[in-house]
C-alpha cells in the first residue's frame, strides 16, 4: 500500500497532531533535568538514585520501541499513537502524586513505556502517509516539535518549581495531552499498511532483559565496584542476552524488531551518527543544570532562562535545516553540525565557578545549532531508502538504538561525574591549597569539565561514519532499492 492510497491525506492537520505528541514526549525528558537537584533535597536521595527518574524513563522509552512495529501492523499506527498518548497522560498524573523517590521512579518508568511508542509511531505515520516529496519538510517539523520541548522545558519547569512545586512538572502534561488526544482522533486518518504477525515473545524478553541488565551495571558499577561480581555478572548477562536477541531476530519468521533494515548501508551509517549526536545532546542537558544549581547556586527558574536561548536556536534551526537539506545533502550538513558540536563542547570544558552566564549561553548555542543541523540530516537520510512497508520497523529500530544509547549515556555521565568529583576532591584535599569550603565546588566543576571533554571525544567519533554516507538511492513504492 502506498501513501497515495491512504485516505484524507491533509498535510497540516496531520502534522499538527504529530507535533503535539512529539513535543510532549520530549518534554517528559527535558523538564526533569532542572528538577534533579530539587528531588535530591525533597526526597533526601543521592544523585545516583535520583538520576533513575531520567535513566529509568529513557530505558523503558527505548526498550518498548521495538513493539511499535508489531502493534502498528496489528492495530494501525493511528491507534497506537492514540493509546500511547492516553497512557502518557494517565501516568503523568500519577507521577505528580508521587509520595517518595521510589514511587516517582516507578511511575516514570511506566510513563516511559507509553512515551516510547509515540516517537516511532509519529515518525512512521510521516513516512507512510505524507507524500514523499514533502517528507523532508515533515521530518523537520517533527524535529522542531522535539526541539521546542527542550527549548521551553527547562524554563517552564523552573517557573513551575518556583511558583508552585515540582508536582506541576507532571500535571502540566495533562491538559496538553488531552488536547493532543482530540487532535489525533480528528486529524489523522485511519489506515493500515502491512499484515499483523504473531508477537515475538522471546525477542521482547531478551531485548528488555539485556537493556535493563546493562543499564543497572553501568549505573551501579561505581558503587558496587567495577570488578565486583554483581557488576561483571550483569554485564555478562546483558551482553549474552543481547547476542541471543540479535541472532534470534535475524532468524525469526516474525521478528519483534526487523534487524534486516541494517542491511541498508545508508540507514546503518546515519543511525550510528545520529545516536552519537543524541548522546552529545544529553551531555549538555544533564551537566549544565547540575553545574548552575550546585556550583553557582542558580535558582531553577534562572537555570531554565539560561538554557532557553540555546534551546530556542536549536528549535528554530530545525525547519531551516529541513529546507536546505535537499540542497546541501546529508554528508556535508552532518559534518557542519558535528564541527559546531565539537567546538561548542570543547569550550564547555573550560568552566569554572565564576564562569559568566553569557559564556554558557554562547557555547551551548553553538553546540545546539550543530545538533539541529546534524540531527535533521541524519534523521532524514536514514529513512530515505526504506520502503513504506518497512518504515515502521526502521522507525522502531531507530528509536530503540537512540533511546537505549541515550539512557546508557546518562548513566555513564552520571557515574563519571560522581567518580571524578570524588577523585578531584581527594587530590585537592591532599594538596592542601584550597579551603575546605571550596573543595566541593572546585571538584564538582572539574568533574563537569572532564565529562564535557569525554562528550567532545564522543562527538569526534561520529565524523568517520559521516564521511561514509553515500548518495541516496531511489526507492520504489514496494520498498525495493534501485540505482
Amino acid at each position: 500500500m502506498s501513501t497515495s492510497n491512504v485516505p484524507n491525506v491533509r498535510f497540516w492537520p496531520i502534522m499538527t497532531a504529530i507535533f503535539f505528541g512529539a513535543f510532549l514526549s520530549i518534554l517528559g525528558i527535558s523538564t526533569i533535568n532542572v528538577a534533579l537537584t530539587i528531588f535530591m533535597g525533597d526526597f533526601h536521595a543521592s544523585l545516583s538514585t535520583v538520576q533513575w527518574t531520567l535513566t529509568g524513563f529513557m530505558l523503558s522509552l527505548g526498550t518498548i520501541a521495538p513493539l511499535t512495529g508489531y502493534l502498528g501492523d496489528k492495530f494501525g499506527y493511528k491507534n497506537v499513537y492514540l493509546f500511547a498518548m492516553i497512557g502518557f497522560v494517565a501516568f503523568s498524573l500519577l507521577c505528580g502524586f508521587s509520595w517518595n523517590i521510589g514511587s516517582l521512579i516507578t511511575f516514570r518508568i511506566l510513563q516511559g513505556i507509553f512515551t516510547g511508542l509515540i516517537l516511532p509511531a509519529t515518525m512512521t505515520i510521516i513516512f507512510q502517509v505524507i507524500p514523499r516529496e514533502k517528507q523532508p519538510f515533515a521530518v523537520s517539523i517533527w524535529g522542531l516539535s522535539a526541539m521546542l520541548a527542550p527549548a521551553f522545558g527547562p524554563t517552564i519547569s523552573g517557573w513551575l518549581i518556583q511558583q508552585l512545586s515540582w508536582h506541576w512538572l507532571f500535571f502540566i502534561n495533562v491538559p496538553i495531552g488531552l488536547l493532543a488526544i482530540v487532535f489525533i482522533m480528528i486529524m489523522i486518518p485511519s489506515y493500515r499498511i502491512g499484515q499483523p504477525s504473531p508477537l515475538d515473545k522471546l525477542g521482547l524478553f531478551t531485548v528488555m532483559a539485556s537493556s535493563a541488565s546493562l543499564l543497572v551495571a553501568l549505573s551501579q558499577g561505581r558503587q558496587w565496584g567495577w570488578d565486583s561480581s554483581k557488576t561483571i555478572g550483569l554485564f555478562a548477562i546483558g551482553a549474552l542476552l543481547l547476542a541471543v536477541f540479535i541472532v534470534w531476530e535475524l532468524r525469526a519468521k516474525n521478528p519483534l524488531l526487523n534487524l534486516r533494515v541494517f542491511g541498508n548501508y545508508r540507514f546503518s551509517i546515519t543511525l550510528v551518527a545520529n545516536t552519537i549526536i543524541t548522546i552529545s545532546l544529553y551531555s549538555g542537558t544533564l551537566l549544565v543544570p547540575l553545574f548552575l544549581q550546585n556550583v553557582q547556586q542558580t535558582s531553577a527558574m534562572d537555570t531554565g532562562l539560561i538554557l532557553l536561548p540555546s534551546s530556542l536556536i536549536m528549535a528554530l534551526a530545525m525547519p531551516i535545516a529541513g529546507k536546505i537539506y535537499p540542497i546541501v545533502g546529508a554528508k556535508w550538513m552532518t559534518i557542519a553540525g558535528l564541527v559546531l558540536i565539537i567546538y561548542g563542547s570543547y569550550e564547555m570544558t573550560q568552566l569554572h565557578s565564576d564562569s559568566t552566564h553569557f559564556y554558557i549561553i554562547l557555547w551551548m548555542a553553538v553546540r545546539n545549532l550543530g545538533v539541529s543541523l546534524a540531527a535533521a540530516a541524519t534523521s532524514t537520510a536514514a529513512m530515505e531508502e526504506i520502503g513504506p512497508a518497512m518504515v515502521g520497523h526502521a522507525s522502531s529500530v531507530t528509536n530503540w538504538v537512540r533511546n537505549v544509547g541515550g539512557s546508557f549515556a546518562i548513566a555513564l555521565f552520571t557515574s563519571l561525574l560522581a567518580s571524578h568529583t570524588l577523585t578531584h576532591a581527594t587530590d585537592l584535599t591532599q594538596g592542601g591549597q584550597e579551603t575546605a569550603q571550596l573543595i566541593p565546588l572546585l571538584s564538582f566543576t572539574m568533574s563537569v569539565n572532564d565529562v564535557f571533554l569525554i562528550a567532545t571525544f564522543i562527538a569526534v567519533a561520529a565524523i568517520p561514519f559521516t564521511l561514509l554516507i553515500r548518495r541516496r538511492l531511489k526507492v520504489s513504492q514496494a520498498g525495493t532499492v534501485a540505482a
